[in-house]
C-alpha cells in the first residue's frame, strides 16, 4: 500500500543532570568540586532520502523520540549526549506541525536536513558554581527538557511529467509501456488505487524522467469527489503534465468534454497547474471512431501538442515518449532562465 499521509509524535532527547561531586584523592586534602556536566538531548531531523518512496514506517510507527543526555559524573567526566533521530523521507515530504498548523519542514534533495525539534541542553557540574567565598559548593543543575511535538507528514510526489485523465482512460496502461513501473491494470474504473511513480529512460543519450500517474479524476474530484482528490498534490510539483484521453470515446464519453472537465478540476483545485506545460495523448486510436473524434479535438484545439496513441497496439508510443522528454527539458530550461533573471 502507498502511503502519503502520516501522523506521527516526536520527542527531543532531555538533557542529563550535572553532578554534584569532590574530588577525594590520597595526598590531596580538600580536593574541590569536580562535578561535571550532563550531556545534551538528541535532536529530531528530517532527512531527505530518495531510496524510500513512501511513508508507509510513519504510518505504524506513529511515537518516536531521540536519546536522552547521560548525567555527569565525579572527575568532571561530562555525560554522552544523546543519539540525535532521524527521520529519514522521500523527496518531497512536508512537516506541518499540529499545534500551530504551520509548515515547519520541507525536504526537496537527496541528503536535505532540517531541524524539527532541538534536544534539552545538559546540566552544570557543581565545579562551575566554584568561588573565592564558596569553595566546595554542591549547586548543580538538571538539565532541560528537549521539544516535544505532533506533526503531519504530507508527501507531494516529486516527478517530471504526471498523468492526468479520467478512470479507464489508459494511464496505467501508458505507465506501464513507458516505465518498468507495474501499476493494475483492468477494463474497469478505478483500478489504480494510489499514486504510481515510474522511470523513463532514455538510453541513447543517457537520460531519465520521472512520471507520476494517479488514480483516475471525476468531476467534481477538487471538492473531495471520487478517488483522485487527495492525489492530485502528486502533480504540483511535476514540470509538465500529459493528459490520457479516450479518443475513442468508450462507454458514452466525449473527449472534449473530458479535456474540458479535467482543465476545469485543476484549475479549481490549484490555477497554477493551468500553467504547467502540457501534452495531450490521445489514446485509444486502435477503436474506429477514435479518428473522427481527434480531427473534432484537433479543431477545437489546434495550438495544443496531440499524439494519438494506442497502448492496445503500441502506436505512437516512441513518438510520446519523445515528445515528454522534450516538453520536460523545455520547461526545465524555462525555469532555470528565469530564477537566473531573478533579482532574488
Amino acid at each position: 500500500m502507498f502511503i502519503d499521509e502520516a501522523q506521527i509524535t516526536l520527542k527531543a532527547g532531555n538533557g542529563g543532570n550535572g553532578s554534584s561531586s569532590f574530588r577525594r584523592e590520597k595526598f590531596i586534602p580538600k580536593g574541590g568540586p569536580d562535578g561535571g556536566d550532563g550531556g545534551n538531548g538528541g535532536s529530531v531531523y528530517a532527512l531527505c532520502d530518495d531510496n524510500i518512496t513512501d511513508l508507509e514506517q510513519y504510518k505504524y510507527t506513529p511515537n518516536l523520540r531521540a536519546g536522552d543526555g547521560g548525567n555527569g559524573s565525579g572527575r568532571l567526566k561530562k555525560g554522552e549526549n544523546g543519539e540525535d533521530l532521524f527521520l529519514k523521507v522521500p523527496p518531497g515530504t512536508i512537516f506541518i506541525n499540529l499545534q500551530t498548523g504551520l509548515q515547519s519542514a520541507e525536504v526537496l534533495k537527496k541528503g536535505e536536513k532540517v531541524l524539527l525539534l532541538k534536544g534539552g541542553k545538559g546540566g552544570l557540574g557543581n565545579v562551575h558554581f566554584k568561588t573565592s567565598v564558596n569553595r566546595a559548593p554542591r549547586q548543580f543543575t538538571y538539565g532541560s527538557d528537549g521539544e516535544f511535538g505532533e506533526f503531519k507528514l504530507v508527501l507531494k510526489t516529486i516527478a517530471d511529467a504526471g498523468f492526468v485523465g479520467f478512470p479507464n482512460a489508459g494511464k496505467s496502461s501508458l505507465m506501464g509501456l513507458l516505465t518498468m513501473a507495474k501499476p493494475k491494470v483492468a477494463a474497469y474504473p478505478f483500478t489504480t488505487l494510489h499514486a504510481n511513480v515510474g522511470m523513463i529512460d532514455y538510453p541513447d543519450i543517457y537520460e531519465r524522467l520521472f512520471v507520476a500517474d494517479i488514480p483516475g479524476l471525476i468531476k467534481g474530484a477538487s471538492q473531495n469527489k471520487g478517488l483522485g482528490h487527495r492525489f492530485l498534490r502528486h502533480i504540483e510539483r511535476c514540470k509538465a503534465l500529459v493528459f490520457v484521453i479516450d479518443m475513442a470515446a468508450t462507454d458514452g464519453r466525449n473527449p472534449i468534454g473530458d479535456y474540458e472537465d479535467l482543465l476545469s478540476e485543476l484549475k479549481l483545485y490549484n490555477p497554477m497547474l493551468l500553467e504547467k506545460p502540457r501534452i495531450v495523448a490521445a489514446n485509444k486510436m486502435d477503436e474506429p471512431s477514435a479518428n473522427e473524434n481527434l480531427d473534432k479535438f484537433k479543431a477545437k484545439y489546434p495550438n495544443i501538442d496531440i499524439v494519438a496513441i494506442s497502448c492496445l497496439s503500441e502506436e505512437g508510443i516512441p513518438s510520446l515518449k519523445e515528445e515528454i522528454y522534450k516538453t520536460v527539458k523545455l520547461a526545465s530550461n524555462n525555469a532555470f532562465a528565469t530564477a537566473e533573471q531573478s533579482p532574488f
